[in-house]
């Protein structure tokens, strides 16, 4: 059961990241084309579209990408219910209704912050590397928009020493110190 426990966290964190990174990118109005945007769209666009056609006109137009943000829910707690139903389905435990419907979005809501916290952590990662390894790779103008809104505050606090910047380690530790109070 831990491998299929294993495989249902890795789809859903992938795909509730994928449209948690379309919303962050739509948010700061960088054009879909750039990577990571085309793979973004690529695994999301069969539920985001839909989403996006029931939604209020006055969400629909709105700056924030609301198709997104409810797919992500939408995906969160589908997590939660297949979660709990693979948990009690070898249970002999007696799990009232009450008890599951509290639980599915407990289970999302979590979901939804690891995912946010550990998505935040492989984008600086990603971007710290590729600033030292290969500062003139193409993605990395699209993920320096992406990361500098959540580097800017630290970097204001953080000065550089030595001529390098710390402000990505420094938002690294703190990302997994909220992993730690989550867990």
């Amino acid at each position: 059961m831990r491998v299929v426990f294993f495989l249902l966290d890795t789809l859903f964190f992938f795909l509730v990241a994928a449209t948690l990174v379309r919303a962050w990118m739509n948010q700061l109005r960088i054009h879909m084309s750039a990577q990571p945007g085309q793979f973004v769209i690529a695994i999301t666009d069969w539920l985001v579209q839909p989403v996006r056609r029931v939604l209020p006109r006055g969400l629909a137009q709105s700056r924030v990408d609301w198709g997104s943000l409810m797919a992500a829910l939408l995906l969160a707690i589908a997590y939660g219910g297949l979660w709990l139903t693979l948990a009690t389905m070898g249970s002999s435990a007696d799990v009232s209704t009450a008890a599951m419907i509290l639980a599915i979005p407990t289970l999302a809501f979590k979901l939804l912050v690891r995912t946010v916290l550990q998505g935040l952590m492989v984008l600086l990662l990603v971007y710290a590397i590729l600033s030292w390894l290969q500062p003139h790779a193409p993605v990395l103008g699209t993920l320096d928009r992406l990361c500098s809104p959540l580097l800017r505050p630290v970097r204001r606090i953080v000065p550089t020493v030595g001529g390098i910047d710390l402000s990505v380690l420094v938002l690294i530790i703190l990302l997994q110190v909220a992993l730690m109070v989550l867990g």
